[in-house]
């Protein structure tokens, strides 16, 4: 399930190990400790002191989300709290972040996907994958991420796409083969959530209207004198995107391997269960419903004005009003509450460090360490840099918001050609968003499952963010060449 949290649990073995207790008061400590060295240290020359003393809280967050002493909602909500209290933060600026669409478009993702769990359609969804995909684990893993890559050319975000739509479907294939979070998660559901994230990002790369932050690269793109239409960013991005897709899933399956790989009776199984589940029932034919009404105004956005959280909202609430979900249901559903509370507040920490001029001064200081190098070296070190600190990001919006801008300005000024800067900077917009925990909508989606532990997801994001910089970049570049984009 969604959101089965084994906080008692966690409790009762605090009570009957004190050296737990002694080791997570050490991890609070060293968390508080970092924070409180880098706030005491004075801010460099030129920085406001808001922007320094943010930056103190958010290395404490961070290191909080890593080493884990105490809940991450915690951690988080008590960031907010040095941030008011040392009044670098009104309350209402601190708290603004759960207002944002997107935190809460995360977590109306949540109550959908119990929708389709409650009701059996993902289920009934997931069986007939099995039955169709059903030889091997890796076959169902590529049959899911290349469902992602075609809705992903209509569907023009990447939190409704992945959390609304795949990830409902994703758990309820992995409880299907008996893989829970806390009972068995490595049989299949931790390398396929793990894989489909990774692939997210990908697919949200591939199409000008995959990701809710592509139109912006195109108009900034656009003010800097280079034209890039929906068929142009397809086609450049269609061979390393693809490449991506192709690798991603048996580079992971070799190396965060799940114990089920062969399932040769997973056709008979599936068709079994599909006939036990009988004919469609009331509840799944308003999932139905739900679901076709969500997507069909996910795609139509653009047009008629309607924002993916609304939609989100509009599906919730027939859901509701249809009694397919009561209250108690979303109550219940400690998953969506917990990741509103740490994710707002990562949003308003990324929103403050921007907002007092860290990123800028962060950007203005890359200028120095590049002048005088050729634009090769030049640029592979701003594109590296680009990349790398979207850590400090809770969302691609955000980081393509402040620095897309200034580093494609940079780039171009120490002679890259245009058409590499604008592609490189633009699709690395949405490949950065697999590297934490936090940095894209569907990050905390797919991290709250429970399936893949904190180490884990770190550990294989920068992984793969090193085997995609490669293939975007360089097969990437020859693929532009052969276009004659650059």
């Amino acid at each position: 399930m969604i959101t089965d949290i084994m906080s008692s649990q966690s409790n009762k073995e605090c009570v009957k190990k004190p050296s737990i207790i002694f080791n997570s008061f050490q991890k609070l400590f060293l968390c508080l400790l970092v924070g409180v060295v880098v706030w005491l240290i004075p801010p460099p020359e030129g920085m406001d002191i808001r922007a320094w003393r943010t930056f103190a809280i958010f290395l404490y967050t961070l290191l909080g989300m890593i080493l884990k002493p105490i809940p991450v909602g915690a951690i988080t909500l008590s960031s907010l709290f040095f941030l008011v209290l040392t009044n670098i933060l009104t309350f209402k600026d601190a708290f603004s972040g759960f207002s944002a669409p997107i935190v809460w478009l995360i977590v109306l993702a949540f109550f959908i996907a119990r929708g389709f769990i409650k009701t059996g359609l993902g289920m009934r969804i997931a069986y007939r994958l099995m039955a169709l995909l059903g030889k091997n684990t890796l076959g169902m893993a590529y049959g899911i991420v290349f469902t992602d890559w075609i809705l992903s050319c209509a569907i023009p975000s990447v939190t409704a796409r992945a959390g609304g739509v795949i990830y409902p479907v994703l758990t309820s294939l992995s409880q299907g083969f008996g893989s829970h979070p806390n009972e068995n998660p490595k049989k299949m559901g931790s390398y396929l959530i793990l894989t489909i994230f990774q692939c997210g990002a990908i697919t949200s790369a591939m199409f000008l209207t995959a990701m809710a932050g592509n139109p912006m690269i195109q108009s900034i793109a656009l003010a800097n004198g280079f034209s890039l239409s929906w068929g142009m960013w397809a086609l450049a991005a269609i061979v390393p995107g693809l490449i991506s897709l192709l690798l991603i899933p048996i580079v992971l399956y070799k190396l965060f391997p799940p114990t089920i790989k062969r399932t040769p009776e997973a056709k008979t199984f599936a068709l079994a269960k599909l006939n036990e589940l009988g004919k469609m029932t009331y509840g799944e034919w308003v999932m139905v419903v739900a679901f076709v009404l969500m997507i069909t105004l996910w795609i139509l956005s653009p047009f008629i004005g309607v924002s993916a959280t609304v939609t989100a909202l509009g599906g919730l609430l027939l859901l509701v009003f249809s009694n397919v979900l009561t209250w108690d249901d979303i109550l219940k559903e400690k998953g969506a509450w917990d990741t509103l509370i740490w994710f707002a507040s990562l949003v308003v920490i990324a929103s403050a460090l921007n907002q007092f001029g860290f990123i800028q001064w962060f950007s203005d200081n890359v200028k120095g360490y590049v002048s005088g190098m050729s634009w090769q070296v030049g640029f592979l070190l701003i594109a590296l840099i680009y990349y790398y600190s979207h850590y400090l990001f809770a969302s691609n919006i955000a980081h393509i918001a402040s620095m897309y801008a200034p580093f494609l300005v940079l780039s171009i000024a120490i002679g890259t050609p245009p058409a590499l800067a604008v592609l490189t900077l633009g699709f690395f917009s949405s490949l950065f968003g697999s590297l934490t925990t936090y940095g894209s909508g569907p990050a905390p989606i797919f991290f709250s499952s429970g399936y893949v532990s904190t180490k884990d997801w770190w550990r294989f994001g920068f992984l793969i963010s090193i085997m995609n910089i490669t293939i975007w970049l360089g097969i990437g570049s020859v693929w532009w060449r052969i276009l004659g984009l650059i």
